[in-house]
């Protein structure tokens, strides 16, 4: 429905919030046969058939919807009200539509320890985009009292988001709620604001405020990276965001819970990737120090937003004292089953390493197991250009002393050979048999030295005129990265420093995978590589022996039931995932079968021995 939606408003060209939203009130009010006489926002939002221009673009609107065979229920108009908002808006507020069976599982769950007198209860959205969550709590509070929406609208729900016109579509949204239920009064008394929950007082808005009854929502889903600096600054007045590059979801929980009152609710679909994430360290202490009563859902890569890669749970709090986190992992179809949950005591876990919340004596085995993974190796990310597509090229050709490359323009440049660099991409070594075939060049702008330092720019453009005139032809784009506001060496430099140095060996892994690692020894001490990792600086025969290791059935257990799951049924292998698996100790005599050993079912008998743990084979 949305890209059809989109495409008609495109060629209309109807894309200012205020037409927008008046073409969606008045075809919705139009096509549900309601008449609105005395509400003064409706009446600012339908479209009178004297204004001839937008009157067309409706009628045209409607025909369009009748077409699609798209009908104009609440729960479509909630979907078109967030789907209109720009993706520039987006990014930066993280606003995205939550489907309706999960704000009616979150609601019920989340409201089901109110008592009948609901009515002198309080209830917030403080990220309520375009008022989803509110219309759901209200529609229930109306059945559960029989109260007037207008007295619903001014006593029971506050809601609170950055956006003015995603509160203002929330007025409109509760505003035909009404009238649905022929409440067509001048104005509602709505306790809807324009804020920043970061830095919101509901106390200078309540009277005796002491704290909501529940809280419900979807915090926004914005990454560190795409967060500005106003907001930045913000963040750091919260205990729970000052390790790491923080996620804008992540304070929602200390903002919610310090905004309810005792034995209060709160309940949210959001990312799960504060379990273990370094950005989540602090919102675990946070939790552990509290200890309140925790109830996680967990749809691990079960995919709750269309056209989104998200990794969601529901997370229901009450601000009450309990020693334990119960957690189940669940697929969507099955949501409103009879979900078994698990129970771990706070105490037991740890904060700082991630907590692992499934119960299981296999993975309890493994980290218990010898040395951790972290404390031995470190792994590497590749080199980081920023603009790989500028500096990462496949010869068209070469001769005695150039490469030949064709930029997306279609120009060919030649580039000295004395500047060029073999460099993989170490993700795509799962499905290859050898390093020769993924190897590409990279230009090179540093010494050649163990420890590069970036070469001086008259050096660059005298001994590499040829690639510095081609590096020259896209500084336009190089100035761009990091938003223009990079702090790099030079205009020429990478991105990062990261992954330079010149190192004998090294042990090539994916970022993430599907199935078994497939891992890549390479003595070559100039091949660089990106996007994947790898381990480096150890001895060969230690990397042959991590190596078996990584690619065992014990390691691949251990990474499907700890590390953060992604579509297509893909596993991170990030350092951060894989730092807690312990590193069994091993006997000369032991070392030497592994290294001489390529049987893989041998290898795994051996590791699972070592272990103590029989891997079912449905893993």
């Amino acid at each position: 429905m949305n890209n059809e939606v989109f495409k008609f408003l495109k060629k209309d060209f109807v894309s200012d919030p205020f037409l927008t939203d008046r073409l969606f009130v008045s075809a919705f009010v139009k096509e549900n046969k309601f008449t609105v006489r005395h509400n003064k926002l409706l009446k600012k939002y339908i479209i009178k058939q004297t204004e001839k221009e937008e009157f067309n673009n409706l009628n045209k609107f409607i025909k369009f919807t009748q077409e699609k065979k798209i009908d104009l229920t609440f729960e479509n108009l909630i979907g078109l009200f967030e789907f209109v908002i720009s993706p520039a808006d987006r990014v930066i507020t993280g606003a995205i539509y939550t489907p309706l069976y999960i704000r009616e599982f979150i609601i019920k769950h989340t409201l089901k320890n109110l008592s009948s007198n609901i009515n002198k209860y309080q209830i917030a959205d403080i990220s309520c985009g375009c008022g989803g969550f509110l219309y759901n709590i209200a529609k229930e509070i109306k059945d559960r009292t029989k109260l007037s929406y207008s007295l619903i609208f001014s006593k029971c729900i506050f809601g609170l988001d950055i956006q003015p016109y995603s509160i203002t579509r929330t007025k409109l949204l509760l505003s035909l709620l009404a009238l649905s239920h022929g409440e067509d009064i001048p104005q509602f008394n709505f306790q809807l604001y324009t804020g920043d929950a970061l830095s919101f007082k509901w106390d200078k808005i309540i009277d005796e405020f002491i704290g909501f009854d529940a809280i419900v929502g979807n915090p926004p889903y914005v990454r560190y990276r795409n967060i500005n600096e106003p907001t930045k600054i913000l963040l750091k007045n919260w205990d729970t965001c000052n390790v790491g590059l923080t996620d804008l979801y992540i304070p929602f929980f200390q903002i919610g819970i310090e905004n309810l009152k005792i034995n209060g609710i709160l309940g949210y679909i959001t990312m799960n990737t504060f379990f273990k994430s370094l950005n989540g360290r602090l919102l675990r202490k946070y939790f552990q120090q509290k200890e309140i009563k925790f109830k996680i859902i967990d749809f691990g890569s079960s995919q709750i937003f269309k056209a989104k890669n998200t990794y969601t749970c529901i997370c229901l709090i009450e601000n009450t004292a309990d020693r334990y986190i119960e957690y189940t992992i669940t697929k969507k179809e099955y949501l409103n089953s009879n979900l078994h949950f698990e129970r771990k005591e706070y105490k037991l876990l740890d904060y700082k390493k991630g907590w692992n919340l499934q119960e299981d004596d296999i993975i309890r085995k493994i980290e218990q197991t010898g040395i951790p993974f972290g404390q031995i190796y470190k792994t590497r990310h590749g080199v980081a250009t920023l603009k790989n597509n500028i500096y990462i090229f496949k010869p068209i050709s070469s001769d005695k002393d150039f490469y030949y490359l064709k930029d997306k323009r279609n120009n060919i440049f030649k580039i000295e050979k004395g500047i060029c660099k073999d460099i993989i991409n170490s993700n795509k070594l799962k499905d290859v048999k050898s390093v020769e075939e993924v190897k590409v060049k990279i230009i090179f702008p540093y010494t050649n030295e163990k420890k590069p330092h970036l070469i001086e720019e008259k050096v660059l453009k005298k001994k590499y005129p040829n690639a510095y005139k081609y590096l020259l032809s896209n500084k336009d784009q190089l100035d761009k990265r990091d938003k223009g506001k990079g702090n790099y060496e030079n205009w020429y430099a990478y991105g990062r420093t990261q992954s330079l140095e010149k190192f004998d060996v090294k042990l090539f892994f994916p970022k993430m995978t599907n199935s078994y690692l497939n891992c890549i020894i390479e003595v070559d001490e100039n091949l660089l590589y990106y996007n994947g990792q790898a381990i480096i600086g150890n001895s060969v025969n230690d990397l042959i022996i991590i190596k078996k290791l990584m690619e065992s059935t014990v390691f691949w257990y251990y990474i499907k039931k700890t590390s953060k799951p992604y579509s297509s049924n893909y596993y991170s292998i990030d350092g951060n995932y894989i730092q807690n698996f312990g590193i069994c100790t091993l006997s000369q005599k032991e070392k030497e079968f592994i290294i001489k050993e390529d049987d893989k079912n041998i290898l795994n008998t051996f590791w699972e021995t070592k272990y103590d743990v029989i891997i079912p084979s449905t893993s």
